[in-house]
C-alpha cells in the first residue's frame, strides 16, 4: 500500500485500539473478500436470537442495537467491496447509562482472506494491524576480522539483533618460522570466528518471516572470505543479495551498509523516503520548483501547479486530512515521511509541509 492508504489504516486503527466497552458489547465483523454480504446479514440476524439469552438487560440492548446498526450498514453497502470489509459497531461511552453508538466500516488496502464476527469489550484489530507490518525485511551483515554486527531492516527501521567479536589477534611484527606459526593460528581463529557468525545468522535469519535477502557488507577481502569460507547454510548464501565496501562494522555500520546499498533496496521505504526528500531539497535549495511554507504550499495548491505534496506524518490529522484532499484535486501524487532519517527530522523542522511542483511559481 501507498503511504498515504498506510496512514489513513494507521489513523483508523489507533482511533478504534482507544476505545473500550465496560462489558463485552463491542462488534467486530470481517467479511473477506469474494464473500456475499447476504450471508453476512443471515449471521448477523441469527446473532440478534442469541444476544436475547444474555443476562443483563443493558449488554443485551447494546449488543443487540449494535447488531441492527450493522445490518442496516451492509444493507446500504450491497455489494462486498474488492478488498473485503471490516465492520465496528458499538456503545463506546465513557459513563455508565448513557449510550453514544458508532458504527465504522472500511474497505482494507490488502485483500481480507478472513471471516470474522466477535463480541467483546474491545474491537479485533489484529487483522489490520498485519496490513500494517513491512511486508519485507532485509537481513544485514556487517564484518570484519576483529568484530560483527548482525541486524534488520524493517521498512525504514534499521535493528541491531547482535554484535560479535572474534579474538583473532594482530598481526605479530616476529619473523621465520615464528611469523609463518602466527599467521596460520590466526587464519584459523578467523575461520572459526566466520563459522560463530554464519552459525548466528541461521540462528536470526533462518526462520524468519518475510526476510527478503540478506545484505553483507565490510571490508575487502574481509566479507568475501566470509561468505566463502564461513559455512553459511545454503537456504541463506542463496539470497545473499550482494557485498558492499563497509569500513565500520559495529552498530554504525548497519546504517553504512543499508547507505551503500541503495541500488539493492531500491523499492525499501527507507531508500524512497531518503531520494524524495533529496530531491525536495536540492529543488528548494536551487530554488527551483519546491516549496515549504504552508502559505506558499497552499497557493501552490491553489494553481494547480503541485506535482507531490510531501507531508510529516508529525503535522496535525486535521491539516494532513486538509492538504491530503486539496492534493487529490488537483491528481497530485502525496507523500507522508516519517521523522526516523535525518532527512525527515530536517523536513519535519522547516514545518513538515512543502511540494515538488509542476511549474515555477511567483
Amino acid at each position: 500500500m501507498d503511504e498515504e492508504k498506510k496512514y489513513e489504516l494507521e489513523e483508523f486503527v489507533a482511533e478504534l485500539e482507544s476505545l473500550k466497552a465496560r462489558h463485552t458489547e463491542l462488534i467486530t465483523v470481517y467479511v473477506s473478500a469474494g464473500y456475499d454480504l447476504i450471508g453476512t446479514i443471515k449471521q448477523l440476524e441469527a446473532e440478534k436470537s442469541t444476544a436475547k439469552n444474555i443476562k443483563s438487560k443493558s449488554t443485551q440492548k447494546n449488543v443487540i442495537d449494535a447488531l441492527e446498526s450493522l445490518i442496516r450498514q451492509l444493507r446500504l453497502i450491497k455489494r462486498t467491496p474488492k478488498n473485503g470489509l471490516a465492520l465496528f459497531a458499538g456503545n463506546v461511552s465513557e459513563k455508565e447509562g448513557q449510550n453514544d453508538f458508532k458504527v465504522w466500516s472500511i474497505e482494507p488496502p490488502i485483500p481480507l482472506n478472513m471471516r470474522l464476527y466477535r463480541c467483546d469489550q474491545q474491537f479485533i484489530l489484529d487483522p489490520l494491524k498485519e496490513m500494517l507490518e513491512a511486508t519485507e525485511v532485509y537481513g544485514l551483515v556487517v564484518i570484519d576480522r576483529k568484530e560483527a554486527t548482525l541486524g534488520v531492516l524493517e521498512g525504514k527501521n534499521i535493528k541491531m539483533l547482535q554484535h560479535m567479536t572474534s579474538g583473532v589477534p594482530g598481526k605479530t611484527e616476529k619473523g621465520g618460522q615464528s611469523a609463518a606459526r602466527y599467521a596460520r593460528i590466526r587464519e584459523g581463529l578467523a575461520k572459526e570466528f566466520y563459522r560463530r557468525v554464519a552459525d548466528a545468522m541461521k540462528q536470526h535469519f533462518f526462520d524468519m518471516p518475510k526476510l527478503k535477502g540478506i545484505i553483507i557488507g565490510g571490508p575487502v577481502p574481509t566479507k568475501d572470505d566470509f561468505l566463502k569460507e564461513g559455512q553459511l547454510v545454503a537456504k541463506l548464501k542463496d539470497i545473499v543479495l550482494g557485498l558492499k565496501d563497509i569500513g565500520n562494522t559495529d552498530a554504525s555500520g548497519l546504517n553504512d551498509l543499508v547507505e551503500a546499498s541503495q541500488d539493492l533496496l531500491a523499492e525499501q521505504e527507507i531508500i524512497h523516503e531518503k531520494k524524495l526528500l533529496d530531491k525536495f531539497l536540492e529543488s528548494l535549495g536551487r530554488g527551483g520548483k519546491a516549496v515549504y511554507k504552508r502559505p506558499d504550499v497552499k497557493k501552490a495548491l491553489d494553481l494547480g501547479a503541485v506535482d507531490t505534496l510531501i507531508i510529516s506524518k508529525k503535522i496535525s490529522r486535521k491539516e494532513i486530512i486538509e492538504l491530503v484532499e486539496q492534493a487529490r484535486n488537483i491528481a497530485s501524487k502525496i507523500e507522508l515521511v516519517s521523522e526516523e532519517t535525518e532527512e525527515g527530522r530536517q523536513f519535519r523542522s522547516l514545518g513538515g509541509i512543502g511540494a515538488l511542483l509542476r511549474f515555477a511559481i511567483n
